[in-house]
């Protein structure tokens, strides 16, 4: 770390310094405010996916109570065939958004198949288009608390490090160069005195 030089010169610097942090500042802790509110709105999604695929459960639990006998076999009737993701620009974080999901359906047999098989189908799909989005949700909260963590540091070190610091080290010069200047009318008095008493003297 550079040794704090108590000068004119430096007092420019350091002021310089200080009214450029003052700058930038406002607009950081603005974009701290921003990341605060969407990790809000992006954690009320991820509770609402999160209440869907529990309220799925329930229902598939009471509409089809006969899932519960392990001798029917209603694997695999679904599955993704098609996912593509696309990004959004969120103050400045990249978070990551569903732009088409498709899925397939197996052929069955109405004539083989239990007559709720088609209500299952319907539950599957729903389910695994909830989970989808649930891993998005997730990603997408991580990511802003991730983005919130850096700048609200970077807030922090600008308002409790680098401003204070930076007021200290201006407040340091000024006195150094205030105590320099006083100094000096002392010993142009003194030198003055001395004058005056070596031409009375003399």
């Amino acid at each position: 770390m550079a040794r704090l030089a108590y000068s004119k010169a430096s007092l420019s610097k350091e002021s310089a310094k200080l009214k450029r942090y003052k700058q930038f500042l406002p607009s950081l802790d603005l974009k701290r405010q921003q990341l605060a509110a969407e990790r809000k709105k992006a954690f009320v999604t991820l509770t609402q996916v999160e209440r869907e695929i529990d309220q799925c459960y329930q229902k598939s639990a009471q509409m089809l109570p006969m899932l519960a006998d392990k001798s029917i076999h209603v694997q695999n009737l679904v599955k993704v065939s098609k996912l593509e993701m696309a990004e959004e620009n969120i103050v400045g974080v990249h978070l990551p958004v569903i732009e088409k999901l498709t899925i397939d359906v197996q052929e069955y047999s109405l004539f083989t198949e239990p007559h709720w098989v088609d209500q299952l189908v319907v539950q599957l799909k729903k389910m695994l288009q909830l989970k989808i989005q649930l891993q998005v949700e997730q990603q997408r909260v991580a990511s802003l608390t991730e983005a919130l963590k850096k700048v609200t540091q970077r807030v922090n070190l600008f308002d409790k490090v680098l401003i204070p610091k930076a007021q200290q080290d201006i407040r340091k010069i000024r006195i150094y160069l205030s105590d320099m200047e006083r100094a000096g009318v002392v010993r142009a008095k003194s030198t003055k005195q001395k004058r005056l008493r070596l031409k009375i003297e003399g």
